[in-house]
């Protein structure tokens, strides 16, 4: 056991958190804590570690447990240089090198004294060779190789181990405090969204360190793909308790979904109950005599004994949101050619071209700094690109969602910015659609100022809901949203019939609404006709073909599914253009094939249906005594099962 968290209790005047809130860690456990924002999730990891007092329970941990905390947000206001503040976090390690150093030097002073019998220098290489053996046990060799490899995996360059942390952004010095963190190694490592400052390569790295670190690791995040990839353990707070599912996001997301369905059956069966029960005892006391009014009383007493069930909240009716275009583009949505751009020396791409067709949805991918939010903002007008020709299509309608929030005002409510933005709209309707995104009541009076991250995410997504756009260009747009507000985005973007092109690190989000991948790598833009899996699946040899020179043209360009993506290549080797066209055809073989998949599935409901039906007519008494009906009724039944076993083994074929 590493920690063991009892009977927690933890209140604020407006709101109760935790109430008798347990859960248990051990030595080797990689739990996720989950839960909708608001829930509590960033308190109790501060209850943790003593940042924060409960009102009530305990948290245990075994003498000589070494933890390590990652907040959200970590500063840092002196000069330390990144490279020095990552030693800080090995301080007996740093301290033995340092004295092993001093002793090298008093050792190479008393031999040039040429005091060999001296009785110091016997008593100080005694000492050196202690001090050295214990160095070594401790990874002192390795230590400092570590350092970098940890800050290389987390995305610093080497020049970048030498800048001072008081010069970093908020993003930067969160990333270098949690290289720290991982460098320190302490039994327990707890991480509260350590996702938010990083690309998809560096949470790539931080995935591989994490599952195979030998320590536990508790962490806080709204990244469902890293937590499929890390937890084997998920803690969700649930009714102010917490419940341990044993399995990654995924598993703990159907089991969760199970127990909610029971939870609920369970409530609103009681609530039948009651109701019925309110209803007999009103009808007794209706008789208005003696004999009734006792076993009236009797009920009620009955009934307030009655241990009532909470209703189990259902976070994904809580936010609505649905994305429809006023009026359908034409089929050419963009044509951008010869695009170029660059700061100073930095180069982003070169010549680039894009081509956008009527319902594709297309995500682009890649590391910090590559250019990506760039090229949105060159396509929304808000940068100007060195170069190049940018066309939209016929009724081309263009929606926009900034990472940065910069389109919202400030100084304004969040009911001004809505009615200035649509002034058609009247209160109602714009009440209804705060409300959609869960600003009620005296919340519309709120300054945009005031909000948080995830706030003026939920606000610009409203504004996105109500513009009617044909053509969405989104950056980031699940920063700051938890997981459940991202999986219902995710629904409205996979059922959003217009087009899409939009910039995320959220590798779920990514694989679940993208047709067409773009990545951006080395002023290149690969293209993958497949979300995310495929990109993995492909990525090798996609990008290792132009590596390898297989590729005439120095400039890369992504296109429509109607348009080549790439140059010829030699006759010895498969061109681009027919990588190209076996990914389409690899496209069209799963669209195929999940069409077939749906007409299964939709055949084994209506047999399951009709199989339930038989059923009942089987165990009517009415047909108890007809036995012709009833053999025509089992003959039925068993045709339908068997029909049911062929359609199973069939759905598992489509499914595999």
């Amino acid at each position: 056991m590493i920690l063991s968290c009892q009977n927690i209790k933890k209140t604020y005047p407006q709101q109760t958190l935790f109430d008798g809130a347990s859960f248990l860690l051990n030595e080797h456990d990689k739990a996720a804590l989950v839960g909708m924002n608001g829930a509590g999730k960033s308190t109790l990891l501060k209850m943790l570690v003593d940042l924060e007092p409960s009102d009530e329970g305990s948290v245990i941990m075994p003498k000589g447990i070494t933890v390590g905390y990652l907040a959200q947000e970590n500063d840092a206001g002196d000069d330390e240089t990144i490279y020095e503040m990552m030693l800080s976090y090995q301080p007996e390690l740093t301290g033995m090198e340092c004295e092993l150093s001093q002793l090298e030097k008093t050792m190479q002073k008393l031999q040039l004294e040429k005091a060999a019998d001296d009785p110091l220098l016997e008593e100080t290489i005694h000492k050196y060779t202690q001090l050295h053996d214990a160095f070594e046990q401790k990874g002192g060799y390795e230590y400092r190789s570590r350092l970098e490899g940890t800050l290389g995996g987390l995305g610093f360059s080497e020049e970048e181990f030498y800048r001072p942390m008081n010069t970093l952004s908020g993003g930067q010095k969160t990333r270098a405090h949690l290289a720290g963190l991982l460098f320190q190694s302490p039994d327990l490592i707890i991480l509260d969204e350590p996702t938010n400052h990083l690309d998809i390569a560096a949470t790539e790295w931080l995935e591989t360190f994490l599952k195979n670190y030998k320590g536990c690791v508790l962490i806080v995040s709204h990244d469902r793909y890293f937590l499929d990839m890390v937890a084997d353990k998920v803690i969700s707070i649930e009714e102010r308790k917490l419940v341990t599912y044993q399995g990654n996001y995924s598993d703990y997301a159907k089991k969760s979904a199970e127990r909610l369905k029971a939870r609920l059956s369970a409530f609103y069966k009681q609530q039948a109950e009651i109701a019925h029960e309110e209803k007999v005892i009103e009808k007794l006391k209706s008789f208005n005599r003696e004999k009734s009014i006792k076993r009236a009383e009797s009920r009620e007493k009955k009934l307030d004994r009655i241990e009532r069930i909470e209703k189990p909240e259902d976070l994904n009716d809580r936010m609505k949101l649905s994305l429809e275009p006023d009026i359908e583009s034409g089929k050419d949505v963009l044509s951008a050619t010869g695009l170029s751009k660059s700061f100073g020396d930095l180069h982003l791409f070169d010549h680039t071209d894009l081509f956008i067709r009527r319902g594709e949805h297309i995500a682009i991918i890649g590391d910090n700094g590559t250019g990506k939010t760039t090229l949105l903002k060159i396509l929304t007008g808000l940068e100007d690109a060195d170069g190049g020709k940018i066309d939209f299509g016929v009724k081309v309608q263009v929606g926009y969602y900034d990472q940065e929030h910069q389109e919202l005002s400030a100084d304004k409510t969040l009911f001004e910015e809505i009615s200035d933005a649509y002034p058609s709209l009247d209160n109602t309707k714009i009440r209804n659609t705060l409300a959609a995104f869960l600003f009620t009541g005296d919340d519309v009076y709120k300054k945009v100022s005031s909000l948080s991250g995830g706030e003026k995410g939920r606000l610009s997504l409203a504004k996105l809901m109500l513009s009617g756009a044909n053509f969405l260009i989104l950056d980031e747009p699940t920063n700051h949203l938890d997981i459940t507000s991202r999986e219902i985005l995710q629904n409205a973007i996979r059922n959003y019939p217009g087009t899409l092109l939009y910039v995320s690190h959220d590798r779920y989000f990514v694989n679940t609404t993208a047709t067409r991948l773009l990545h951006l790598s080395g002023g290149h833009f690969y293209p993958y006709e497949g979300n995310y899996d495929y990109f993995l699946e492909k990525r090798d040899t996609v990008e290792g073909a132009q590596a390898a020179g297989n590729v005439i043209s120095d400039h890369t360009t992504y296109a429509s599914s109607e348009a080549p993506v790439m140059s010829d290549v030699s006759d010895d080797k498969a061109s681009a253009k027919d990588l190209w066209q076996q990914q389409k055809a690899e496209q069209a073989r799963l669209k195929k094939q999940k069409q077939q998949l749906e007409e299964c599935e939709a055949k084994i409901a209506a047999l399951e249906e009709e199989s339930a039906d038989l059923d009942t007519q089987l165990s009517d008494p009415k047909n108890g005594t007809n036995l012709p009906l009833l053999q025509e009724l089992t003959k039925k039944k068993a045709s339908a099962e068997e029909a049911l076993e062929e359609l199973y083994a069939l759905w598992d074929k489509l499914a595999e």
